[in-house]
């Protein structure tokens, strides 16, 4: 019997000398890596090369280093747009960015960029009442991803939240805790799927087309912005009170999953770093995930197992949308402290046909190292493996 077993353990071995492989080189250059882009003198990293040895060698290793090369500057790319600095990484600057990648990866990608008066002319009245405020305008980012040969099976979805600076608007955040110093990385959603989308280039899977989407802007203060209160209508025809200028993430990701769904997309997944309800529930490391569908679910904790980031499934609990009535308007966009990240996605939910399978992920935690001060490219692999799952 155990001659029958052989075959099959050695295989076993081997495909985990590859994933150990992976982890490795992976290990290594993020590792390695710090981002000193701001810095007035740079350090160079003191190692040059690292060998590997006993894990033997062959096309398999060689494809394998090739992915997870492609992963982690996938991941580099994500965590340097976080680190990015308010004023240094405007919303135009983001879609400069997203642009860019487009550009390099022209054989399987198109950029589509809107402005305001566009995103006006699409009914997007809920991402717009977020970016009233701001001096720098809103930039609407749809990058497309078509397979270099052979016909689509599937067609995805990514959505990010990009909220390249959040102030609370006039529910400004104050006192300890706050962390408004830190809100740059209120966009890292967009930097995960922006980061996928730069390795997905290089990596160039068939049979998939994947839509990514940011509906990026500033949350700021003045005179045009948006006041609690505030009635305001998103694409989908479904009107919102504001009773927290400070919830506006989820307000943005309205507009922008309704564009998804019109896209013909089957699957959608966002990432937004939404709610610090999610980081008092599940600490710094773990993502919370959110999804009416068992089997996407089960998609991307099988991606999330390979990757080696953290998700944990949390419930979307419908009597919990009580909280969530208005007397004026369809819903308020937030239903208070209890229960905080549950009703953030039953927000969402609201925006996603029906026919559609949607999860969503919030990454308020993981997204930035308290210890390291630095952002952490969380969610780049996970997205790199679910999609490449989806692939044919």
């Amino acid at each position: 019997m155990l001659l029958l077993f052989l075959p099959l353990l050695k295989d076993f071995l081997r495909n985990q000398s590859l994933v150990l492989l992976m982890q490795l080189h992976l290990g290594a250059v993020l590792g390695l890596f710090e981002d000193q882009r701001y810095k007035s003198e740079s350090k160079k990293p003191a190692v040059r090369s690292i060998d590997i040895i006993g894990l033997g060698t062959g096309p398999d290793l060689e494809k394998k280093l090739k992915y997870a090369g492609d992963v982690s500057s996938g991941i580099i790319f994500g965590g340097e747009l976080v680190n990015s600095p308010a004023n240094v990484l405007t919303p135009g600057v983001l879609a400069e960015e997203a642009s860019k990648v487009a550009s390099t990866y022209s054989d399987v990608f198109t950029a589509k960029i809107l402005d305001a008066d566009q995103c006006k002319e699409l009914k997007m009245g809920s991402y717009l009442g977020v970016a009233a405020a701001s001096a720098n305008p809103p930039r609407f980012i749809h990058l497309t991803y078509k397979p270099p040969s052979g016909s689509v099976k599937v067609k995805l979805a990514l959505v990010g939240k990009g909220l390249t600076f959040d102030s609370g608007g006039y529910n400004i955040k104050t006192g300890p805790g706050c962390s408004i110093e830190l809100m740059k990385f209120d966009m890292g959603g967009s930097a995960a799927i922006l980061g996928a989308a730069k390795a997905l280039g290089q990596i160039k899977p068939l049979g998939v087309e994947v839509h990514f989407i940011v509906a990026a802007c500033e949350n700021m203060i003045s005179g045009t912005g948006m006041r609690p209160g505030d009635v305001v209508t998103a694409s989908n025809g479904k009107t919102i009170e504001v009773n927290n200028t400070d919830a506006e993430g989820r307000l943005t990701l309205a507009d922008a999953l309704v564009y998804a769904c019109n896209q013909g997309v089957e699957k959608i997944i966002d990432l937004a770093t939404l709610t610090g309800a999610c980081v008092v529930a599940l600490g710094p490391s773990i993502a919370g995930v959110f999804s009416p569908n068992d089997e996407l679910v089960k998609e991307v904790l099988e991606a999330s197992e390979v990757s080696g980031e953290k998700l944990w499934r949390l419930p979307i609990e419908e009597s919990y949308w009580e909280s969530m009535k208005s007397g004026v308007a369809d819903m308020v966009n937030t239903g208070g402290r209890p229960g905080g990240s549950i009703t953030a996605a039953l927000f969402l939910k609201q925006f996603v046909d029906e026919k559609v399978q949607w999860l969503h992920i919030d990454m308020a935690g993981p997204v930035w190292n308290d210890k390291k001060r630095s952002a952490t490219g969380f969610g780049v692999f996970t997205l790199v493996e679910w999609v490449l799952k989806n692939s044919f």
